[in-house]
């Protein structure tokens, strides 16, 4: 059996049932929603994907590729800005629509409307195209929105995601209201928002969020540090 774990923000750990540890956009030492430190990896993290650039989805990832040697799944260009700046040679790049079977399963990277930019030291120079993931991994497809608008590509992801994590702040991202069309448009038998209330300006009250989806698809909403299982 396998399991998602919300850390806040966007940071989403996913632990294969055979106990392979998947990490997503990790920024938990100044993310004020988050539950744990970056420490709470060093004992095993595997892989580290990451969506896009910004510092808040990539603040704690290059201490924790050196500290850990996990693999890092991401755009070739931030996989090769881990090269050579941050001296990481495990990085496998890929690009928004395709896909790689992994010995824990498939990711593919699917498109996402953001703006991006490497927020980190030495950065200039090296650009970010921002994406989701879709990860089919024990039996369940996984789908990681990433920072995104409301996008019509995301039709082509009906009835292929088991379990959507779909940003809900509003400001950076789409809103309830977008993010409830985009239900629509997948048609997800679960449904766990992500990307709000780490600050005031991303704000959301998911009860009303929840009212607004059921019953198209469960709406499970985690607070940092609670597990989903798949």
């Amino acid at each position: 059996m396998g399991k998602i774990v919300f850390h806040g923000h966007s940071c989403t750990e996913i632990v294969a049932g055979d106990g392979t540890r998947l990490l997503i956009d990790p920024f938990l030492t100044e993310n004020p929603a988050a539950d744990v430190g970056p420490e709470h990896f060093h004992d095993r993290l595997d892989y580290v994907l990451l969506t896009h650039g910004h510092f808040d989805h990539v603040a704690d990832a290059w201490d924790l590729l050196r500290v850990t040697g996990a693999t890092l799944i991401a755009t070739f260009e931030l996989v090769s800005y881990a090269a050579a700046k941050q001296g990481h040679e495990a990085g496998h790049g890929m690009n928004v629509g395709g896909g790689f079977d992994f010995p824990f399963g498939r990711v593919k990277l699917t498109p996402a409307v953001h703006t991006a930019s490497v927020n980190a030291e030495g950065g200039e120079g090296y650009t970010s195209t921002p994406h989701g993931f879709l990860i089919e991994l024990d039996g369940t497809r996984i789908y990681h929105a990433g920072d995104t608008a409301l996008i019509k590509d995301m039709e082509l992801l009906e009835r292929q995601v088991d379990v959507a994590l779909l940003p809900i702040g509003d400001n950076f991202t789409m809103g309830p209201e977008d993010a409830v069309r985009a239900v629509d448009m997948i048609k997800p038998r679960v449904v766990i928002p992500i990307h709000f209330d780490t600050w005031p300006l991303i704000a959301q009250d998911t009860d009303s969020f929840r009212t607004l989806v059921e019953p198209r698809a469960e709406v499970v909403v985690l607070a940092a540090g609670e597990t989903w299982e798949f």
